[in-house]
């Protein structure tokens, strides 16, 4: 019913910069949180940062101060800027919401969680 296609992901230098984004379309009647996780290889996936509705963000310590999570609720589009990354930071990244499909689902706080299908992001000289 939702659907998620991240993009922007890469090659890139350590010390630069990428920006993913994560569109989200299909039955939503408004998106309450929405996140960034990721996946390196051979690891779980790890939580990166996260953003409500009201814009409450969190963020894992390993990322604090070089990535910021934004979101544009009107265009239900998601951002993460990545700045100063380094070899850690190669995963696949993943976009994940939890949206109400209806009216009666918000005022019943009933939400779908959904995953996108991730965007690989490689930090390398």
């Amino acid at each position: 019913q939702v659907q998620l296609v991240e993009s922007g992901g890469g090659l890139v230098q350590p010390g630069g910069s990428l920006r993913l984004s994560c569109a989200a379309s299909g039955r939503i009647f408004s998106i309450y949180g929405m996140g960034w996780y990721r996946q390196a290889a051979g690891k779980q996936r790890e939580l990166v940062a996260t953003i409500t509705s009201s814009g409450t963000t969190t963020y894992a310590d390993s990322v604090k101060g070089r990535f910021t999570i934004s979101r544009d609720g009107a265009k239900n589009m998601g951002y993460l800027q990545m700045n100063s990354l380094n070899a850690d930071d190669t995963a696949v990244y993943y976009c994940n919401t939890q949206s109400y499909v209806t009216y009666a689902d918000y005022v019943n706080h009933r939400y779908l969680n959904t995953w996108g299908q991730g965007t690989q992001v490689t930090v390398s000289s």
